[in-house]
């Protein structure tokens, strides 16, 4: 099991990286689950992405609170507010599929909102 930790530990850091460059693939989800599989697999690439300069903290707060930094808070319900109409814009869904996603991104921005926000 631990190689398939590490494995996917290391799909999830690869995934998080291309959302570094890519407007709209969120890096954090996929960083906590990479931190996750290391804690399960590797002590070393866990502490190297707990003590990272720029994610470490948002990792650490996650983990220890379950919190989210207020940045992060806003920028995501912003992005659903601008997502929405957009792809209503652009895919001219039917009527059930456009209340899918919007269903799914009203869930989304009240579990980012329900969490505790990080300092």
């Amino acid at each position: 099991m631990r190689w398939t930790y590490l494995t996917f530990g290391w799909l999830m850091v690869a995934i998080g990286a291309v959302g570094v460059v890519l407007p709209g693939l969120p890096t954090t989800p996929f960083l906590i689950v990479a931190a996750w599989c290391f804690a399960r697999s590797s002590e070393r690439f866990e502490r190297y992405l707990l003590d990272h300069a720029h994610f470490g903290p948002v990792l650490r707060a996650w983990r220890e609170k379950g919190a989210i930094p207020k940045r992060a808070k806003i920028l995501s319900v912003s992005m659903m507010s601008v997502s929405f109409p957009l792809f209503l814009l652009t895919a001219h869904p039917s009527f059930i599929l456009a209340a899918l996603v919007a269903g799914f991104m009203l869930a989304g921005a009240a579990y980012v909102l329900s969490r505790p926000t990080a300092a």
